[in-house]
């Protein structure tokens, strides 16, 4: 006879070392038994040999999607941050530029101009840049206080704050990314191992500098403040990913593939006028691409990668290629894969939406946390010049800013002759950075709305309203249910 009694049972599990209960649940979907027994059997077995056989042996690789860490990275670079954060499945954030005062960071110096020359000179751009984002600030504030007084309803510490978050709106556009910033982010083993063998993998120094770091950190205890504030002894000592933290490694092909593509574009673009900047023309902030080949796509999305060049003008000379110039180029980018590699996501093609875009980078820092799209950014340059904020300009202080600027490009691209890795440090968050976002129709919609909020950066705000126009333009039934909010409506006080 069958009880009428329920057997549901749903369950909180309490917090277990990642590696740990990434094997625990791993077991639990593969076994009768319940989580009490799938965990007392792995606290009784090594997690070590699970994670070679099943992890490294067998290619189980989502069974570490069930394992999760906290991370904290201080005293990086928001050059570092950037490249932190490009992971697709990715939840993070870092200090904001745009509420707090990054005057008294500090700068990074890359080794490589340690005690040089070149040392000084480009301390000089960054000191030049430092003083020119403090001076601007009180004199923002008073000019925006005079534009936005305090109505009765907002408590004056409230008010303060949220005006001095408008005034580093605008100074942000002097931060160089060699200043110094945080980043938090929640991660699944899986996807820290990734990290790992990237950053390993990369061409600055910084970045595999850090990788080997987290990877120290994780063969380590860490750090329990949590815990030892609840009186907890138990469990403190063990590392959080020891097993795939040991076996990540830098991979040769992740190391040369851009390389590879970028001394290939520079032979096979030649003579097509997308290596100089003079020849692009007038180039819109946000472009939507005409639909188009596939083939074509791949191929002008590999050499947009490693370009400058709006993407409508690479797909223009792609076009009028060959079969086998086409395939010569796919060929440069998977020449040296590997059979457990990876497709780079350039491949990653066939969304209905494609949108080239242009935006400084303090900006864009802002659009870069999406992830339901695929992100191709071009290298960070001062080829295409830089945005004035248009506070700057009502406030008439534009003109020590665009005299900043105009000095810093000069001194950038002396420095790019003798060391380019300080160059790319000393570019400020006010240069611009071309960057595709491919995307379906839900992800357009949703960034149009949630970017051009007034609650938004001035910057992004226009982008997002500019994605819903070009939208609606080529797709007016689809435009019309993108709720976006034009960036002629404004609310300064409103955080």
């Amino acid at each position: 006879m069958s009880s009428d009694r329920p057997t549901r049972r749903i369950i909180a599990v309490a917090p277990m070392p990642p590696e740990k209960s990434a094997y625990a649940l791993a077991r639990y979907s593969r076994s009768p038994d319940s989580i009490e027994q799938s965990i007392k059997w792995v606290h009784g077995h090594s997690s070590e040999k699970f994670w070679e056989q099943f992890y490294f042996d067998y290619g189980h690789a989502s069974i570490a999607d069930l394992g999760h860490v906290i991370i904290c990275f201080e005293e990086i670079t928001e050059l570092a941050a950037i490249r932190l954060e490009d992971e697709p499945v990715w939840d993070g954030q870092a200090k904001s530029s745009r509420y707090q005062n990054f005057a008294s960071g500090g700068w990074y110096v890359p080794d490589a101009i340690h005690g040089s020359e070149t040392e000084g000179t480009y301390h000089g751009i960054l000191r030049s840049l430092g003083e020119i984002y403090r001076l601007l600030h009180e004199p923002l504030v008073t000019y925006l206080s005079e534009r936005e007084p305090r109505p009765p309803s907002m408590k004056p510490d409230t008010y303060q704050r949220t005006i001095a978050a408008r005034a580093f709106d605008v100074t942000r556009y002097l931060l160089p990314l060699a200043c110094k910033t945080n980043v938090g982010q929640v991660v699944s083993i899986r996807t820290l191992e990734k990290q790992i063998t990237r950053l390993l993998s990369s061409q600055l120094p910084e970045l595999r500098m850090i990788g080997e770091d987290l990877k120290d950190a994780c063969q380590r205890p860490p750090m329990n403040v949590w815990g030892e504030l609840c009186g907890q002894t138990a469990g403190l000592n063990e590392p959080m990913a020891p097993t795939l933290s040991r076996y990540a490694r830098a991979n040769d092909y992740q190391a040369t593939v851009y390389t590879d593509l970028a001394r290939y574009a520079k032979e096979a673009l030649l003579g097509t006028g997308l290596d100089h900047a003079d020849t692009w023309g007038t180039c819109d902030a946000v472009e939507l691409i005409d639909p188009h080949d596939p083939i074509d796509e791949t191929v002008a999305t590999l050499l947009y990668r490693v370009s400058h060049a709006p993407y409508r003008r690479i797909l223009g000379v792609v076009r009028d290629w060959t079969d086998k110039q086409k395939q010569d180029t796919i060929a440069v980018a998977l020449s040296r894969r590997g059979s457990y590699d990876e497709l780079p996501k350039e491949f990653r093609s066939g969304y209905a939406f494609t949108f080239d875009v242009l935006m400084d980078i303090g900006g864009w820092r802002d659009m870069h946390r999406h992830r339901r799209c695929q992100q191709i950014q071009q290298n960070f340059t001062t080829a295409h010049g830089y945005d004035v904020p248009a506070p700057l300009i009502e406030a008439r202080l534009d003109g020590e800013y665009r005299q900043a600027m105009d000095a810093v490009r000069a001194d950038i691209e002396q420095l790019k002759k003798v060391n380019g890795e300080a160059a790319l440090y000393a570019i400020p968050f006010g240069f611009k950075v071309r960057c595709l976002f491919k995307m379906d129709f839900a992800e357009a919609e949703y960034i149009a709305k949630l970017r051009s909020g007034v609650k938004g950066h001035w910057s992004y705000r226009n982008i997002a309203w500019l994605m819903k126009e070009k939208l609606t333009q080529r797709y007016p039934m689809l435009g019309v249910h993108v709720q976006a909010t034009s960036p002629d409506i404004e609310d300064t006080l409103t955080r």
